[in-house]
């Protein structure tokens, strides 16, 4: 007997009392009738939602708009002066930009998370955002100006955020540095200890 042959025959030995789906309960044919999601499908598929959507408190309600002029800046607690000066003047590199000028607002609103998430998943540290900068108070560039500055303040992951130099973008750009992600702060511990022997 082959080896073929004697394969053949183990495997009809293995398989004697199986018998073939019906044709109307094989779930994989797509002609077949789907009952209606059950409660807990239901409820697994709003939790999975609500994880996707988990940014959606990015809201484009009421802001208070920032004077066209005047350079934005924030730090979290512990966040070092130097390190928010050094942010400004462009001593990290941009690792990464996000271009929204001329964007509808709910448009940059949907981009936001994606690309701070990303970035962050990716270990980068210093992105640049540009959104441009009108020169009157309710400029559509100044309102998504001022709708930033409230949204990148309620990311985990923004330590800090400076308004550009003007080769940078000045105004019209947002330098955003992102807080080192527990695998970058792992990786540097492991560093240390390699360099202390």
């Amino acid at each position: 007997m082959t080896q073929s042959a004697h394969d053949d025959k183990d495997f009809r030995a293995l398989m004697g009392d199986v018998k073939p789906l019906r044709r109307s309960v094989n779930r994989a044919d797509p002609g077949s009738r789907r009952s209606p999601p059950t409660e807990a499908q239901l409820a697994r598929r709003e939790s999975a939602q609500a994880d996707l959507g988990q940014d959606s408190f990015l809201s484009d309600d009421f802001v208070e708009l920032l004077p066209p002029f005047d350079p934005i800046e924030f730090r979290r607690d512990g966040i070092q002066q130097g390190v928010v000066d050094r942010l400004r003047h462009g001593g990290y590199a941009a690792q990464s930009r996000l271009h929204l000028l001329r964007r509808p607002l709910a448009e940059c609103r949907r981009a936001l998370p994606p690309f701070i998430h990303e970035a962050y998943a990716h270990d980068l540290r210093s992105v640049l955002i540009v959104h441009g900068r009108g020169s009157e108070i309710d400029s559509p560039a100044n309102v998504l100006r001022s709708y930033l500055v409230k949204w990148l303040a309620q990311f985990d992951q923004v330590q800090a955020y400076v308004s550009a130099q003007q080769a940078d973008g000045g105004l019209g750009a947002t330098w955003v540095m992102l807080r080192k992600s527990e695998r970058a702060k792992a990786d540097n511990r492991e560093r240390q200890q390699k360099r202390r022997g």
